[in-house]
């Protein structure tokens, strides 16, 4: 497996996950790019070279720590390494779990509304986010500016057949086909032909605004949400904070006809803490969990969330979940608790 470091935080935690990985004697190779970050970027203006990008293909699985620094001009340093990563890739799913890790983390004010255990199944390749439009008349009091959302029946299709597959309970569709009508109604069709096909699992649908608003008033009720690119983005956000906060939240780009998996916890660079020992490596950890259960070790991904539950539960956390521990510390909270 293929290991990025990344930026700002992302060694630090990075570090704490190759370590419980380590105490997990699994017998995991990794190659580690230490030298995909942004001080390279600045160097060279190469985010992620061909030759680094086909050792990432030729890996089983890859774990990422975070990419992004405040010295990079715009977006492109980034976008360059991660959705490189996703579209060529095709990792068209964002697989982003949500489990409440302790009651005292939950924001919600109802105890019977706070035990969260779902997924956000989030399209990855398409949407928004495929970087489709451009603009007219920049800079002039006459701009004009273009953002196309797409969607394509096989790629709706294929993430919608992904949440069928991975549903315990049920799965609700969110879209907003009331007001977006042609990429809605796309969905709809796709959705209506996929719930037919599995009448085991129950199905709902839900526009975006009122999902957000039941996913807060009870989010219990959800075991997988498969959405669109951008609705899945902020879905999914809303989802880990009601579950303890991005710290801890996992997530996997996945393609689930090759397999490969691209696995990175979701609280970004946090340039403003990089250095300090205070990140909180419970996210990167969980993530490297969530891997090696993609790989086949599920044992040892039950005995990483073990772990981590405990290490909770004896608030031997960062500041940010209820403890007073350093980065290097919390790590070595958890694999206490492995043994």
């Amino acid at each position: 497996m293929t290991v990025i470091p990344g930026d700002g935080i992302g060694p630090e935690v990075v570090h704490e996950a190759l370590l419980t990985l380590e105490a997990l004697d699994l017998g995991l190779g990794l190659d580690v790019l230490d030298h995909v970050n942004a001080d390279a970027y600045l160097r060279t203006g190469t985010a992620l070279s061909d030759r680094d990008f086909e050792r990432v293909r030729a890996s089983a699985a890859t774990l990422l720590g975070a990419v992004g620094d405040p010295r990079t001009d715009g977006t492109d340093y980034a976008r360059g390494v991660l959705l490189r990563l996703r579209f060529d890739l095709d990792l068209y799913v964002n697989h982003r779990p949500a489990r409440l890790l302790h009651d005292r983390l939950s924001p919600l004010r109802r105890k019977e509304h706070r035990p969260l255990d779902c997924v956000i199944v989030r399209e990855n390749t398409e949407g928004l986010y495929a970087g489709i439009g451009g603009r007219l008349r920049p800079g002039t009091p006459h701009e004009v500016a273009l953002d196309v959302e797409i969607s394509t029946g096989h790629g709706v299709e294929r993430v919608i057949d992904y949440a069928f597959s991975i549903a315990r309970r049920g799965v609700c569709m969110v879209d907003k086909s009331n007001a977006v009508r042609n990429g809605g109604g796309l969905w709809q069709r796709r959705w209506r032909e996929a719930a037919e096909a599995r009448p085991d699992i129950e199905t709902t649908h839900l526009y975006v605004d009122n999902a957000v608003m039941q996913l807060v008033a009870d989010p219990t009720r959800f075991d997988v949400i498969v959405a669109n690119n951008s609705y899945g983005d902020i879905l999914s956000d809303l989802a880990a904070e009601l579950a303890g906060g991005l710290g801890a939240a996992t997530s996997a780009n996945l393609n689930a006809a090759t397999g490969f998996g691209l696995f990175e916890p979701v609280h970004g660079t946090a340039p403003d803490i990089a250095g300090q020992g205070v990140a909180n490596p419970v996210g990167a950890i969980l993530t490297a969990g969530l891997m090696v259960g993609h790989l086949g070790h599920r044992d040892a991904a039950k005995a990483v969330t073990r772990a981590v539950d405990r290490a909770i539960d004896l608030e031997r956390t960062t500041p940010d979940l209820g403890g007073d521990l350093t980065t290097a510390e919390a790590g070595a909270a958890v694999r206490a608790e492995l043994r």
